[in-house]
């Protein structure tokens, strides 16, 4: 007896196994961490900042100069500043938050791991948010001097409410306000 057709060319499609899944998304997005996961991925270093902080303004000038919106450039490039300033005060009041979560988390301390394990992880977390917060504080500042040079001369430099703060404040390691881009 001859078979007239062959049935083993024919597969039915397969549903993707979860790890599958993963590997599809880790290749199109890359590894995020979890809320609760601490971020080893690095900060921005100092040159990079700089060179994005001169690129927003090129863009910005190179679109606006020239045209009806020209006249409201400069009240942009200082919007970009404040920017900056508010994602500061939002880590701030994160690191307020996580202050508070640590001291909770030391009067609570009884010796056991789970006590402790909590705390590291805020401590890690407290860590993570003041590096943050230093990293946009530099692109505020650089955003905020270079938005002072140019301002119109005849009008001198435009008072900001962000740049009222204490100017004394640490740049992350090897970072100062001076680098050029």
């Amino acid at each position: 007896m001859t078979r007239e057709h062959d049935d083993t060319g024919y597969e039915p499609p397969h549903a993707a196994s979860p790890t599958a899944h993963i590997l599809n998304e880790l290749q199109l997005y890359g590894y995020h961490p979890g809320q609760d996961e601490p971020d080893p991925r690095p900060l921005p270093e100092a040159p990079l900042i700089a060179g994005a902080v001169a690129d927003i303004f090129d863009a910005f000038a190179a679109t606006l100069t020239d045209t009806r919106l020209e006249s409201d450039l400069e009240e942009l490039l200082w919007a970009t500043v404040n920017l900056f300033h508010r994602a500061v005060g939002r880590i701030e009041r994160a690191l307020d938050d996580n202050e508070q979560a640590q001291k909770r988390s030391q009067k609570e301390q009884d010796g056991s791991e789970v006590r402790s394990v909590e705390l590291e992880r805020l401590t890690a977390e407290g860590q993570t948010l003041l590096e943050r917060r230093d990293c946009l504080e530099f692109f505020r500042r650089r955003h905020s001097s270079t938005a002072a040079t140019l301002s119109p001369p005849s009008a001198g430099p435009r008072p900001s409410r962000c740049c009222q703060r204490d100017r004394k404040s640490p740049s992350p390691a090897g970072w100062s306000a001076t680098t050029t881009g």
